[in-house]
């Protein structure tokens, strides 16, 4: 033992042979007194998961997004069969750059296209537009009474005469803004899909459905014919079509974590197992999804690597332990035994929190969180035994080199006798006036925090997809789409909901008309479109065009006669469904609240037992029933999971000052992440929300470390300084490591191209060097209030105190 270091309880035993095998608590008896088994049993682990993960498929269904408990959608599924194509759907501009849709080579290239999307499986063809189906039709009044036809008429021949006709037809359609563009050079395919495809009975695979449709895109886009696509499968198809460059930059991430480990060590074979142990835990959650019935998407595509740096920081902890302990002259497997002892429970409590801060995501009822929560508290869990376990068996054989060892106790030597050194810097944190200033900064900064995350929305506050960048592919479609059409593909539709024949009831389709005209004057609200609507229009046409009977007509026969040739999506056939059509010029979180408030105001006041108004179908109904959810589950979860890390913490340490100190800098390090996603412009929405979780239960890791041993020293009579230096020396500088080198890695993903995971690789970079400050200043700075010796001198021994008098036998 050296002089200039802290008194350590464990026993320095050079031979293997010195120490007693029968010591120790029961786990540790367990595992490394049958060393050989417990490897073998990891090895078969490793090769029979190894062999499912080859078996696991990335899969996107639209109804894995979808709340499926909530009234909205509840609403929604009811009235489904009457709906279709509501649920999700793609739109798809076909364009021509060098004329207009008058031309007979567009309608024939428009008519292969049409042919080919009508196809597909899962397609709900008999809702499928486009100028080529038979639903879309034109209507006139002329002095013989109403005609109307096909816009495409059945004799069509691509002559400048049928050409003319088509002109026509499409004049007097009021397709324009709708199926057509105002300027006449692009025209719509309007394509519905099915919640499962007819023949399989299997989901539709949004990933599969947007591969054929790029496929599309590149047989028939020419320099004179551009494809513009939009809708969720085609947003799918594109993040998975960017799964190469998320994997790549998952590669820079590890051997960046692995190049900084090194670079701490200088071991290559210490490095090694804690890089292998970490990629065995991922081979062991990816084997474990496909084997429980799982797959991944790609909204939890981020979750092995969240393992793997997960697995860093405790591999680290452990290796840098055993490391300490053999250049104090301790035998390997003695070391490895020593650091179990030490760490263990910590490193429990770590790994059980982070596996709870998921678990909790469960409450959300969006199966695509729920299959996220549950494939990370996997990953987590596996963790216990791939860097807990497995990871000190390993270097029990392998040890570290004698260079290595040497160097890390010349570096720990001299950190305790530099004042200038880092160590002493974050030293002065346990003295009264560096602790106050610390805390009066994090006050400040709780202050600034808490008023910036006030400003935080729920759900997309971008136009387009904001999972990609504003100038990707799909965001240019989605811009061109905007431009161009009237008629925006954010479509909420409310449910109104008649008794008997209540779509021919004046009072009734009165309400609906009274609800439409409301909802036009709301920002953000582009047009709607109804039966009710079309009922004016029509008795307009009816009266020789005259606008003084665009009204409602109080008479069910006459209504009856209006809507005789209403479309199926306007009047369906039971006539005991108004839908109201609201289309939005965006899927803005304020867009979709405003409306929701306005129906929900209009549907207390107007609603009665012949017409009751349901929300809410249409892709923007669907999002707004999911904002809902996320924001009444947003702070349940945070709720949740700081009541599991609080209990887990006092169930570790058995003191309330202990939970405090360890949960005050993960609180600033959430308010200031919150704060941060408005400065970046996100919002709380099923991307976002695992990440604020994860924050909370990754934070958590480092107090841990410092605390078990800075409790560890205190209750074996050190006073807070010299017990807090410790902790630094043995745990405090792989916190620093590992922080550091997990941010680093993950601030790399800045530079995607799918903005989804350069905002996640910001957020996840802050909250690695937050809770690493708040681990290394906060904690010894409110310890020095909180934590006395001679608190801990007296009483029952906690858990970690326990495992360090077992050792000193």
């Amino acid at each position: 033992m050296h002089a200039d270091l802290a008194p350590d309880p464990h026993p320095v035993l050079r031979r293997v042979e010195d120490f007693d095998p029968r010591s120790g608590p029961l786990l540790e008896r367990a595992v490394f007194n049958h060393r050989p088994l417990v490897l073998l049993i990891c090895l078969l682990l490793t090769l029979l998961l190894g062999a499912q993960a080859l078996k696991l498929q990335l899969h996107a269904s639209f109804e894995k997004m979808v709340p499926t408990q909530h009234p909205y959608i509840v609403n929604y599924l009811a009235q489904r069969s009457q709906l279709s194509g509501l649920g999700q759907a793609v739109r798809i501009a076909v364009e021509n750059r060098q004329g207009d849709i008058h031309d007979a080579d567009y309608l024939a290239a428009l008519a292969k296209i049409n042919d080919e999307v009508f196809l597909l499986p899962g397609v709900d063809r008999a809702y499928m537009k486009s100028l080529w189906t038979p639903a879309v039709r034109w209507t006139a009044v002329t002095e013989e009474g109403l005609e109307g036809g096909t816009v495409i008429p059945e004799d069509y021949d691509g002559s400048p005469e049928a050409l003319a006709r088509v002109r026509a037809n499409i004049e007097r359609s009021g397709l324009i803004g709708q199926l057509v563009a105002h300027d006449l050079r692009s025209s719509i395919i309007e394509v519905p899909l099915l919640a499962r495809i007819e023949a399989t009975g299997q989901p539709v695979d949004a990933a599969v459905f947007g591969a054929q449709l790029e496929a599309l895109r590149a047989k028939y886009q020419t320099e004179s014919l551009r494809l513009h696509i939009t809708g969720f499968p085609k947003i799918v198809g594109d993040l998975i079509e960017g799964l190469g460059e998320v994997l790549g930059f998952f590669a820079v991430a590890l051997l960046i974590a692995a190049a900084m480990v090194y670079a701490a060590t200088r071991d290559a074979r210490s490095t090694a197992l804690v890089v292998a142990s970490s990629l065995v835990a991922v081979v062991w959650q990816l084997g474990l999804l496909p084997t429980l019935g799982f797959s991944l998407d790609p909204y939890s595509i981020l979750v092995p690597f969240l393992v793997f740096a997960i697995g860093m920081s405790h591999g680290a902890q452990k290796m840098n332990g055993i490391m300490q302990d053999i250049g104090r002259g301790t035998h390997k497997q003695v070391a490895a035994r020593y650091t179990f002892r030490r760490l263990f429970l910590a490193g429990l409590t770590a790994l059980l929190a982070d596996a709870v801060g998921f678990a909790v995501l469960l409450i959300i009822d969006i199966p695509v969180i729920q299959e996220l929560a549950l494939a990370a508290s996997l990953g987590v869990g596996v963790l216990i035994f791939t860097n807990l376990i497995l990871l000190p068996v390993l270097l029990s054989y392998t040890g570290v080199s004698a260079a290595a060892a040497e160097r890390s106790l010349r570096a720990e030597r001299a950190a305790g006798a530099a004042q200038r050194s880092v160590w002493g810097l974050l030293g002065r944190f346990t003295e009264r006036r560096w602790a106050l200033a610390a805390l009066a900064v994090a006050g400040g900064l709780a202050v600034l925090g808490i008023h910036g995350s006030l400003q935080l929305k729920i759900g997309d506050l971008d136009p387009g997809a904001p999972e990609l960048r504003a100038d990707s592919r799909y965001n240019r479609d989605s811009a061109f789409m905007v431009s161009h059409y009237a008629a925006s593909a954010d479509l909420f539709v409310v449910m109104v909901q008649a008794e008997g024949k209540g779509c021919v009831n004046y009072d009734v389709v009165s309400r609906v008309d009274a609800l439409a005209w409301t909802l036009q004057q709301l920002p953000g609200v582009e047009s709607t479109s109804s039966a009710p609507a079309l009922a004016k229009l029509s008795s307009v046409g009816f009266n020789e065009g005259n606008l003084k009977w665009y009204e409602l007509l109080p008479n069910a026969g006459a209504l009856g006669t209006l809507l005789t040739y209403a479309p199926r999506e306007l009047l369906p056939e039971s006539c005991e469904l108004l839908p109201l059509y609201v289309h939005l010029q965006d899927h803005k979180a304020e867009t979709l609240s405003r409306v929701v408030a306005t129906v929900e105001a209009f549907k207390a006041e107007h609603e009665t037992p012949q017409a009751r108004f349901l929300l809410a179908a249409g892709s923007a109904g669907i999002e707004a029933a999911t904002n809902i959810v996320v924001q009444r589950a947003w702070l349940q979860m945070l709720g949740l999971v700081y009541a599991a890390v609080v209990l887990l913490c006092f169930i570790t340490f058995r003191s309330w000052r202990a939970v405090v100190v360890a949960v005050l800098p993960l609180m600033l390090t959430s308010v200031l992440a919150e704060a941060l996603m408005v400065a970046l412009g996100m919002g709380v929405k099923v991307a976002t929300l695992p990440v604020i979780a994860l924050g909370v239960g990754i934070g958590v890791d480092y107090a841990l470390y410092i605390l078990a041993v800075t409790l560890a020293r205190l209750r074996a009579g050190e006073d807070l300084a010299a017990a807090y230096q410790h902790a630094l020396r043995f745990t405090g500088k792989v916190v620093l490591l590992t922080g550091c080198t997990l941010a680093l890695g993950v601030a790399t993903w800045a530079f995607s191209a799918i903005k989804f995971q350069a905002d996640m690789g910001v957020l996840l970079a802050f909250m690695f060097v937050w809770n690493m400050l708040g681990a290394l200043v906060l904690v010894p700075a409110l310890a020095h209030f909180l934590l006395r010796p001679s608190v801990h001198r007296t009483g029952q021994a906690a858990p970690v105190a326990r495992v360090l008098q077992e050792a000193r036998a």
